[in-house]
C-alpha cells in the first residue's frame, strides 16, 4: 500500500479544475505498473513520486496520460508539489520547491498559490502552411479564422493557434478523425471581465480528447503571447466548454513565465497496486 491524493488543480471550488492521481513513495514501482495504473485511473495525467537524482531537487517525479509519458507537463507539476508538501515535504530553499522530471528542474514557487516557472520550448517558431492546413481541417475552422499561429512544444508537443474571440474559441467543434497525432492549443481573448482569454486544449493524440485545465498549454501561451496579443499578467479561463471552469494565472517576469493555480486535495488516502 502507498500513500495517494488526487488533488483539484486550477480551482478552489469542488470539481471544477483539472484532477491529477499522485503516488507517494513510488521508487519499487516498474515502469509497467504506473503505465498500468494511470491507464486505469483514466486521468489526463497521474504522477509518481521519486527519490531525487539530482542533488538539486527536492522530489523527482514521473508523468504519465492513459497512454504515454510525459517528459513535463503543467497541472501534474502543480498537484504533485502540492501533495508533496502536503504530506511533510521539506524543500531545501524557503520560498520554493525544485522538481526534477523529464524535462529537467522545474522550479515551483510557493506564495499565495503554486506557480512554476515554465520550460525552455523544445520546439518554438513558425508553423508550416502544410501543417496549417491540418490544424483547421482538424479545427474545422477557414484559413482566415486563425490571427496567428506558433508552436510552443515543452514536452507535451502543443501547436498554438490564436483566434480573435474567446467566443471563437467556445463554439469550435472538431474532426478527431483529422488529428493525426497532433496536440492543438486554441487561444482567444476576452474584452473585459476577470479573464483575459478562453483556452482549449485538444490532445487526442496523449489519450486525451479534451484536456480540461492544462499547465503545459498555458505556459507555452504565455512565452508567446504575454505582453503581446495577451497581457503581462493575465489569467486564462479554461474548462467551460466540458464543464469546468478553471483559472491559470500567467505572469512574465522578464524572460520567465510563471504559471499558478489552486490546489486542493480531493481524496487522501492509500492505494494497493498489487505490489
Amino acid at each position: 500500500m502507498r500513500s495517494f491524493r488526487q488533488v483539484d488543480v486550477f480551482s478552489a471550488e469542488p470539481m471544477r479544475g483539472n484532477p491529477v492521481a499522485v503516488v507517494h513513495d513510488a521508487d519499487g514501482l516498474t515502469d509497467a505498473q504506473m503505465r498500468a495504473f494511470a491507464h486505469w485511473t483514466n486521468l489526463s495525467e497521474t504522477t509518481f513520486l521519486l527519490t531525487p537524482t539530482d542533488p538539486g531537487a527536492d522530489y523527482r517525479v514521473r508523468i504519465f496520460t492513459p497512454d504515454a509519458e510525459l517528459p513535463f507537463a503543467g497541472h501534474p507539476t502543480l498537484g504533485t508539489a502540492h501533495a508533496w508538501l502536503e504530506a511533510g515535504g521539506a524543500p531545501a530553499s524557503d520560498g520554493v520547491v525544485v522538481q526534477e522530471c523529464g524535462a529537467g528542474l522545474v522550479t515551483v514557487r510557493r506564495g499565495d498559490r503554486l506557480a512554476f516557472e515554465a520550460p525552455p520550448l523544445v520546439r518554438s517558431g513558425p508553423v508550416s502552411e502544410e501543417d496549417l492546413d491540418r490544424i483547421v481541417q482538424a479545427l474545422r475552422i477557414g484559413r482566415d479564422e486563425v490571427l496567428d499561429s506558433a508552436w510552443i512544444d515543452n514536452g507535451p508537443g502543443w501547436v498554438g493557434v490564436l483566434l480573435a474571440s474567446a467566443d471563437a474559441v467556445l463554439a469550435l467543434e472538431p474532426a478527431w478523425h483529422e488529428f493525426a497525432g497532433m496536440d492543438i492549443g486554441v487561444v482567444g481573448p476576452r474584452a473585459g471581465g476577470e479573464t483575459a482569454c478562453e483556452v482549449r486544449a485538444f490532445c487526442p493524440g496523449l489519450g486525451v480528447t479534451e484536456d480540461p485545465v492544462t499547465g503545459s498549454l498555458n505556459a507555452g501561451i504565455g512565452q508567446w503571447l504575454a505582453g503581446g496579443a495577451l497581457p503581462v499578467s493575465y489569467v486564462a479561463a479554461q474548462g467551460a466548454a466540458i464543464g469546468r471552469d478553471g483559472r491559470v494565472h500567467v505572469s512574465r517576469v522578464g524572460e520567465a513565465v510563471w504559471v499558478g493555480g489552486d490546489t486542493v486535495s480531493r481524496i487522501v488516502g492509500d492505494v494497493d497496486l498489487g505490489d
